[in-house]
């Protein structure tokens, strides 16, 4: 079927005139001039053979019959450009910006996410981590993973991971000089994270043994850094359990004792409400709890 179009830049320039009563403020809009907006509403006009505008000095008002053009080309014209912008999409992956602890994201998240990329290969994840709180954070964010419950203006915030800690060292460690009661942990190496000094203190009294005095005492900076020192024979951690659990089946660490079992608390997915139906954020909280459940 042959369609009779007046000429697109045309259009464009009526429809920006008429959203802004105005053809200086097309222009700027337009990146054109104002000459330019109207030679083009001349035309249009001519195509026509109706007046578009009434020309009032430096003001430009619809006509009745520009106003009724105007509703119909402007819902044209922005379904053309949603249509558009929709098959730009297609050829893109979705970009999908996530903000994680880092110890989480180190020792459970990439482990695991080259399974989410391979079941969603048309979304992108864009990973930063960070122990900033939320209302503190300067990067926006399609998906923050922090700690919970906790209650976040303006987010959903929805629990995936439970957590405990425990002490936990290498295989090679025990060999050396075994662990067989807390007491036995006067003779090793107490490795502290700054950030959660309060820890060892903690279980050491749960354990019966809160008084007891190590044979020495680490502290770094980062609690995946006293992991690592675990990993590496140093000395012994308090371990998030979910967060090693792939080292100790794997036996690169282990638990030297059964318990007791710290409390902690658990890992959230804390989303903008602006994105909740967002169909790739959906997806990947969906995968977290799915993951998490195995």
């Amino acid at each position: 079927m042959h369609r009779r179009l007046p000429p697109l830049n045309a259009l464009r320039a009526f429809e920006a005139a008429g959203r802004h009563a105005s053809f200086t403020r097309a222009a700027d809009e337009l990146r054109v001039t104002h000459g330019a907006v109207s030679r083009h509403v001349q035309a249009l006009e001519a195509w026509l053979g109706l007046t578009l505008f009434e020309r009032h000095n430096r003001r430009v008002v619809l006509t009745e019959a520009g106003s009724a053009y105007l509703a119909e080309i402007g819902a044209a014209l922005d379904r053309i450009a949603l249509a558009t912008a929709r098959q730009v999409e297609r050829g893109r992956p979705r970009l999908l910006q996530v903000n994680a602890l880092a110890t989480f994201t180190l020792r459970w998240l990439i482990p695991r996410l080259s399974a989410f990329q391979v079941a969603h290969p048309a979304v992108e994840v864009r990973l930063t981590t960070s122990n900033t709180p939320l209302a503190a954070l300067a990067e926006p964010f399609d998906v923050a993973i922090r700690g919970g419950p906790d209650v976040r203006p303006g987010h959903l915030g929805r629990p995936f991971l439970s957590e405990r800690r425990i002490p936990v060292c290498g295989p090679a460690l025990l060999r050396r000089m075994p662990l067989e009661a807390p007491a036995d942990l006067r003779h090793h190496t107490l490795l502290h994270a700054a950030t959660l000094p309060g820890v060892w203190p903690q279980w050491l009294h749960a354990a019966g043994v809160p008084d007891l005095e190590p044979q020495a005492s680490v502290t770094l900076e980062h609690f995946y850094l006293t992991l690592q020192a675990a990993l590496d024979g140093l000395g012994v951690a308090m371990g998030p359990e979910r967060l090693i659990a792939d080292d100790v089946a794997a036996g690169r660490l282990t638990l030297p004792f059964a318990g007791p079992a710290l409390p902690a608390r658990a890992y959230y997915t804390y989303v903008p409400e602006g994105r909740a139906d967002d169909p790739a954020v959906r997806a990947f909280c969906a995968w977290l709890a799915e993951v998490a459940e195995r």
